[in-house]
């Protein structure tokens, strides 16, 4: 961790130190690459290669499919290895397997196995870098800076999610979706520039910390949210919620392209514009939780929130794009403010020996079935048409709600500030 001397705080906080500045603005910058990226390859599939949204549903499920091969394993690796370099690389592979598509493209040679292979690679390198920069910032700023500093990166991380999808439409709409990638991937340039430059040096591992097993690391963390009470919903809760927000994601593209009659800079002004809700969410989240608890304000917030989703597949041109506005608007807050809420829960909750793994076992279970859902998305919007496959997968996210309402907070007004020792895993014997 960075040992510095107490300094006198000014009205900019962590960002007078330079090399946090670097860390985020990396972190951000790598950020908007993502959003871009998701954005950017559908619109390719659609506009170039003319693909059905079956396809364009495995597109977007390669993205996320790491998550669910490798998500675990590397939870545990990157806590063995440097952090700095894991994401240098990361970034560095990103760029190659973006440009590796308009060149493709330029030279008529490509192909949607191509985009399949390009997602998954941005997929894994994604996977790395978001496990690795979560234990980076540890290193990187001391230990009363930290809070601070995790506030900056998640509003980041808001805001990117909100201009990725919007940069990508106005992209695709000027350049043209393919050459959009190219400046996708300087993003990412930008991002290993600014890693390279931090000057903190981290500290190398003991000898002995390596001696644990990973499978045994893995299965701690396995074992440790199945047992428990509280995590074991929430992370039910997040797999399903995920999967269903993804499978309409995934043909919500085709949708307002075909169906609704939209242009590429309108989907990405569209989608951003939906997507405010999760600014507002992480703003919004702190008032909710002091005002109802955090148990029963999650709860409350999520059974008035997610039917606003329903307004989604009932989108049409002109003012009926409104709906689809105030639809993502409106769920967009509540998921955001679950974030904050459970992942809060999360680090306070846990023992801090077992923090890193019972995260990276929750991002592996929620992260899993989004390829699910991009997949189901796509087939559906094949067979009983786009609106139809909207009307399924909105009608999951508005009753997902029920799984938080069966669990143990539908009793408590704030959920528990610590783990007790033996109470899970008694349950569970």
């Amino acid at each position: 961790m960075n040992d510095t001397p107490d300094r006198p705080r000014t009205r900019w906080g962590v960002f007078t130190q330079p090399d946090f500045r670097l860390l985020w603005t990396g972190e951000t910058v790598s950020g908007l690459g993502n959003g871009i990226t998701a954005v950017a390859l559908p619109l390719i599939a659609v506009e170039l290669l003319d693909v059905s949204s079956t396809a364009v549903g495995l597109l977007a499920g390669a993205v996320w499919l790491p998550w669910l091969l490798v998500g675990l394993p590397v939870g545990a690796w990157v806590d063995r290895m440097h952090k700095r370099p894991l994401m240098i690389t990361c970034d560095l592979v990103a760029v190659a397997a973006l440009v590796s598509v308009p060149l493709a493209a330029w030279l008529d040679a490509l192909t949607f196995q191509h985009l399949v292979v390009v997602a998954t690679i941005c997929g894994t390198a994604a996977v790395c870098f978001n496990t690795a920069y979560h234990s980076y910032i540890r290193i990187v700023l001391d230990g009363r800076d930290l809070l601070e500093g995790n506030a900056k990166l998640q509003g980041s991380e808001a805001t990117t999610r909100v201009a990725g999808p919007g940069v990508a439409g106005l992209l695709a709409q000027t350049l043209g979706a393919v050459t959009a990638l190219v400046a996708d991937a300087v993003t990412f340039l930008i991002s290993a520039v600014c890693l390279k430059r931090i000057s903190v040096v981290e500290p190398d591992r003991a000898p002995d910390e390596e001696r644990v097993p990973l499978r045994r690391q893995i299965m701690e963390g396995l074992r440790f949210v199945g047992r428990d009470r509280y995590l074991r919903p929430m992370v039910t809760w997040g797999a399903v919620i995920n999967m269903a927000l993804m499978g309409y994601q995934a043909v919500q593209v085709v949708f307002l392209v075909r169906t609704v009659g939209l242009n590429p800079g309108m989907v990405g002004l569209l989608l951003t514009s939906g997507s405010t809700g999760g600014i507002a969410g992480a703003l919004v989240a702190t008032r909710v939780s002091r005002r109802f608890g955090t148990a029963r304000g999650l709860l409350l917030l999520q059974i008035a929130t997610a039917p606003f989703v329903l307004l989604l597949p009932m989108t049409t041109a002109g003012p009926g794009l409104l709906l689809f506005a105030m639809g993502a608007f409106v769920v967009g807050i509540g998921v955001s403010v679950a974030n904050v809420v459970v992942g809060s829960f999360r680090q306070t909750y846990c023992p801090p020996d077992m923090l890193g793994r019972v995260v990276a076992t929750a991002m592996m279970i929620n992260h899993s079935t989004i390829p699910i859902g991009s997949v189901l998305g796509g087939v559906l919007g094949d067979t009983v048409g786009y609106r139809q496959a909207m009307w399924i997968m909105t009608g999951v996210v508005a009753l997902s709600w029920l799984i938080l309402a069966m669990s143990p907070m539908r009793h408590e007004r704030d959920l528990p500030q610590a783990h007790e020792p033996g109470e899970a895993h008694a349950r569970s014997c």
